[in-house]
């Protein structure tokens, strides 16, 4: 028998969306037990991040509505998404996802200002001429980009990713790209980065985002993560918080066929979390998923194994009561990045997300409300616009 009712069916939101006639879809057997509202008993925020092609799928938009409290635009806040040729600046695809946001009462967090990789600036950048003063060229540029940006979303987005991936995940060593080669160094591109976003945004979570995990052949980029971040309070650097990408399992890397799926270091990962937060930073899981690419084809036997690796994952660091966000990058098989990643090895579909491709709820999501009740409770975060 479903257990909906009445009173579930509002405190889900959903009464009178069309929802509570008839069939319902499979995620709503969880009722008022959404993601958000476990997390919100403990003082944190739930949520997911999602692209303009999601915009189309109304009952992925449906469970949403249901299980999140937070949204993060997927690709669309990148500095090549919005000016796909210098100063042609283009807002609407953001635009579209801040509003379905706002509409549905989510809060948004801003991913990213500034991508610090050769890789993933735009490709207009390449060879790009900053003038007889590289340093005041390279400057402005990257001024206005976070002046244009900031200034065009405002109090819309409470939390932004200000710097994404500026260490290498194998040496530990900071990235180089044409921003810093034209600045002098890799910390005065970030440091420029964090000051400029605070000049315009005195409330706004300033966060530095990377993908440094548990596993044990991670030490080195933890490490450089740690070195950047101390360089960031020796300098008076406004960063409030470290943003914990969490792609668990087999990564993020196109090689993941290769990869032990639990490679976890929990002893490492702890001294880490410690280390940063006896900084002062707060911490936000970003970017959740657990990629099963190494695990066998059997669908339940991947389905337990993904979420216990992710129970463990969640237990371990949200007992940091320092943690104020858990997002999930795609929160059903059909929406996550990860299905255009490197194929696994049978050519199967990837199970790395809370919900299958048809919305259907998996053991991860019994994994990820399980961690969430078992959290300790914690203040709300002091940033404005974060308080759960």
């Amino acid at each position: 028998m479903s257990r909906w009712t009445r009173r579930s069916l509002l405190q889900a939101g959903l009464a009178g969306s069309g929802l509570a006639a008839a069939s319902l879809p499979a995620w709503a057997e969880y009722g008022a037990d959404s993601l958000e509202a476990l997390a919100r008993a403990k003082g944190f925020h739930f949520g997911t991040a999602l692209g303009t092609r999601g915009l189309d799928d109304a009952p992925y938009l449906d469970l949403i509505r249901a299980q999140c409290g937070m949204l993060v635009p997927e690709n669309e806040l990148k500095m090549p998404a919005l000016q796909a040729k210098p100063g042609a600046w283009d807002f609407s695809r953001a635009d579209r996802l801040l509003d379905f946001a706002a509409t549905n009462g989510l809060k948004a967090r801003g991913h990213c200002l500034l991508w610090h990789h050769p890789r993933w600036l735009p490709r207009w950048l390449d060879g790009y001429d900053f003038g007889s003063n590289p340093v005041a060229g390279a400057e402005a540029l990257l001024r206005e980009h976070i002046d244009m940006t900031c200034k065009e979303f405002g109090k819309r987005i409470v939390s932004w990713d200000v710097v994404n991936e500026a260490v290498d995940n194998i040496t530990g060593n900071m990235r180089d790209t044409i921003l810093s080669n034209a600045m002098g160094s890799p910390d005065q591109v970030l440091e420029f980065a964090f000051h400029a976003a605070r000049a315009v945004l005195p409330d706004t979570e300033l966060v530095y985002n990377d993908y440094m995990g548990w596993e044990s052949d991670n030490a080195p980029h933890r490490d450089g993560v740690l070195r950047l971040l101390e360089r960031f309070r020796k300098n008076g650097v406004p960063v409030n918080a470290l943003g914990i990408q969490a792609h668990i399992g087999a990564g993020n890397q196109d090689s993941n066929a290769n990869r032990a799926f639990d490679a976890r270091d929990e002893k490492a990962w702890r001294k880490f979390l410690e280390d940063v937060t006896a900084m002062g930073y707060s911490l936000l899981i970003t970017e959740f998923d657990v990629h099963d690419a190494p695990l066998p084809a059997d669908v339940t036997a991947r389905d337990r194994s993904v979420a216990a690796l992710g129970r463990a994952f969640l237990d371990l660091t949200l007992s940091f009561s320092q943690v104020n966000a858990v997002l999930c990058w795609g929160l059903a098989d059909s929406h996550t990045w990860l299905q255009r990643r490197a194929p696994r090895p049978d050519g199967l579909p990837k199970r790395p997300t809370p919900y299958d491709d048809q919305l259907r709820p998996k053991p991860l999501r019994q994994a990820i409300a399980t961690a969430f009740r078992a959290a300790p409770p914690r203040k709300p975060a002091a940033i404005a616009g974060i308080p759960a």
